[in-house]
């Protein structure tokens, strides 16, 4: 990872209920995205803490890793999916419905990488690490199990106290004992990012202020350097 002033000076747009929203992604914190159906909570923290910036491009749009996982998950939950767990012959979704692991696999590809098609790839290489059983690509990547063993595998693992701030930045990964997220931009008042996240139907908001609160965090990481 790279840290200082983001040198990304590319406007990207994104056309939403008919209407085109310019982002500039050289500010930061805050990918500009709005919608009025995923109102995000305001940024309470009052300190300044250093961006990180990831030397990565996976899918040469422009914006770096780091933003663009963040930037997948807010278009993900913009889309107000609703919760149910389902299994899909698409592997992805191809309704209105999903869960948790979908908020993290959406944000994934919408930098560059397909999940699906990793997760599979590492289960073959290291069967022993995963669930028994034959493997089923359809799902296995939509399994918060797996997915606390893929990232272990492959991504870089980072610390799990949230009074470590500084450490936790938009974009990353946090796994908890059953559920995953995606770490937002935004923080409360005491500097700790909230959670980007699809929890259970009667969900009201995807961006929450949960992570000093839960003490069942088993992981945080990120995707590249």
């Amino acid at each position: 990872m790279v840290e200082g002033v983001h040198r990304n000076k590319k406007w990207r747009t994104i056309v939403t209920a008919g209407a085109c929203i310019a982002i500039c992604t050289c500010v930061y914190p805050a990918v500009r995205y709005q919608n009025t159906s995923a109102r995000r909570p305001a940024d309470q923290y009052s300190g300044s803490i250093r961006q990180i910036y990831s030397t990565a491009d996976k899918d040469g749009d422009g914006l770096d890793d780091q933003a663009d996982i963040l930037q997948g998950a807010l278009e993900y939950i913009a889309g107000k999916p609703k919760y149910k767990s389902r299994y899909y012959q698409t592997g992805y979704p191809d309704d209105e419905y999903g869960v948790c692991t979908d908020v993290v696999a959406s944000a994934l590809k919408s930098a560059g990488y397909d999940l699906m098609e990793l997760v599979q790839e590492d289960i073959a290489e290291n069967p022993a690490d995963y669930h028994p059983g034959e493997p089923d690509a359809n799902i296995d990547f939509r399994r918060v199990k797996n997915l606390k063993v893929y990232f272990a595998h492959t991504a870089l693992s980072l610390t799990t106290d949230a009074a470590k701030i500084e450490e936790w930045q938009g974009g990353d990964i946090v796994i908890f004992q059953n559920h995953i997220g995606i770490v937002s931009d935004r923080r409360n008042k005491n500097g700790v990012p909230y959670v980007i996240h699809h929890n259970d139907p009667m969900q009201v908001r995807y961006e929450e202020d949960i992570l000093e609160k839960r003490n069942d965090i088993v992981g945080h990481y990120r995707v590249t350097e």
